[in-house]
C-alpha cells in the first residue's frame, strides 16, 4: 500500500492524498510535480529512477487507509542523482 507522503521532498510544498500534482518512484520517494520537472528532470535524486504521477485513492479507501502525516525533506537539498 502506498504511504502517501504528505510533501514534497524538494521544497516541502503540502502534496494532500488527491493532489494530481504528487510524483513517486517506485521507492515511493515524493516530489511535487514542478520539482520534478524542472529540478529533477523526471528522475529521482534518491535512486535514480524514473519519477511518475502517484496514484489517486479513492475517498472511502483513503478513511479505511490513511495517507502517512511523515513529512520527509531533503536536508542536503535536491539537485539530480549524477549518473
Amino acid at each position: 500500500m502506498l504511504e502517501q507522503r504528505p510533501n514534497c521532498e524538494c521544497c516541502d510544498k503540502d502534496l494532500a492524498p488527491e493532489s494530481r500534482e504528487a510524483m513517486i518512484c517506485t521507492f515511493e520517494c515524493t516530489f511535487c510535480a514542478d520539482c520534478a520537472a524542472d529540478v529533477l528532470k523526471g528522475t529521482c535524486p534518491n535512486c535514480a529512477g524514473e519519477l511518475v504521477r502517484r496514484p489517486v485513492r479513492t475517498a472511502a479507501a483513503l478513511a479505511r487507509h490513511p495517507a502517512s502525516t511523515k513529512r520527509v525533506l531533503k536536508a542536503e537539498g535536491c539537485a539530480p542523482k549524477a549518473a
